[in-house]
């Protein structure tokens, strides 16, 4: 079988402060960090063993990953394995790059977020260049802040040829975009309408809980972030019975992840087999 699993640790801490930022951070203890490894070091074990199946996987920590060298080392080890097609990281990319020359880098994406107040354009694409020097996938994505319209504007103008600019609509917001940032967003980004939009999903059949689903540290099994109600939990024996087909319980899909499978079909001549990695088709 087929399957895309979405991991989320206990990690929550962020080096950058955004302001725009939904997400809660906290700022965590040696214990707490050493709990967020061990819960990795635990699901990066159990997928080495879980020969059975093709795995996508993509990390979606609450705050930044890559500065911390366990999961650096998880990615890395990840990618080898044979029976795993893609490993992908949500990131700010404020980490240093040595250690992608350990991963296999043709297995390799990157969904990495230019925060315009937290780091300078130079910096950030440089690293992106090196990124692509270096073999691996990557995608760029920015909050869809409408003050930042021309940062984003110069960085889609900036970025290596073939680099997907993606634009997540900014939620909350205290007043709806006007028509001409509607247009500007529109025109940086073909698939920004696919964030905006509410997309009404109840009692509609969706690819979550079947060919994809997410885990947490303790291995407790969700169809998707959206959904908290538990199918399973990957380390107990059985745990493929989780897997079956559902229609969704809330009014609407309101995320590019849940999208990505609710509106699959929709979106595949676009990203093709590489949705998970926002990642636009090359076929």
């Amino acid at each position: 079988m087929n399957l895309s699993v979405l991991y989320r640790g206990p990690l929550s801490s962020c080096n950058y402060a955004c302001g725009y930022c939904p997400f809660s951070k906290r700022k965590e203890t040696r214990s707490q960090l050493e709990r967020d490894r061990a819960a990795l070091t635990r699901f990066t074990d159990w997928l080495a063993g879980q020969t059975g199946h093709r795995w996508r996987i993509l990390f979606t920590p609450w705050g930044e990953a890559l500065v911390r060298s366990w999961y650096r080392k998880a990615v890395a080890a990840l990618s080898h394995l044979p029976h795993v097609d893609s490993v992908a990281v949500q990131t700010n990319l404020s980490c240093g790059l040595k250690w992608v020359a350990a991963c296999r880098t043709d297995r390799l994406s990157l969904w990495a977020t230019y925060h315009p107040t937290e780091t300078l354009a130079d910096a950030f694409l440089r690293k992106v260049e090196a990124i692509c020097e270096l073999g691996a996938s990557i995608c760029v994505g920015v909050v869809g802040v409408p003050e930042f319209l021309d940062d984003i504007s110069s960085l889609r103008r900036r970025l290596p040829r073939g680099v997907y600019l993606w634009i997540n609509a900014q939620q909350p917001r205290r007043r709806p975009y006007t028509e001409e940032e509607i247009d500007r967003f529109q025109s940086l980004d073909p698939q920004f309408l696919l964030t905006l939009r509410r997309q009404p999903s109840f009692g509609l059949s969706c690819r979550t809980g079947q060919h994809s689903f997410t885990v947490n540290g303790d291995g407790d099994m969700r169809r998707c972030h959206f959904v908290d109600s538990i199918i399973g939990n990957c380390y107990e024996l059985g745990w493929e019975q989780a897997l079956q087909q559902r229609t969704c319980p809330n009014r609407f899909c309101d995320c590019f992840l849940g999208k990505a499978q609710f509106l699959i079909d929709t979106l595949t001549p676009f990203f093709g087999s590489t949705v998970l990695e926002r990642l636009p088709s090359k076929e």
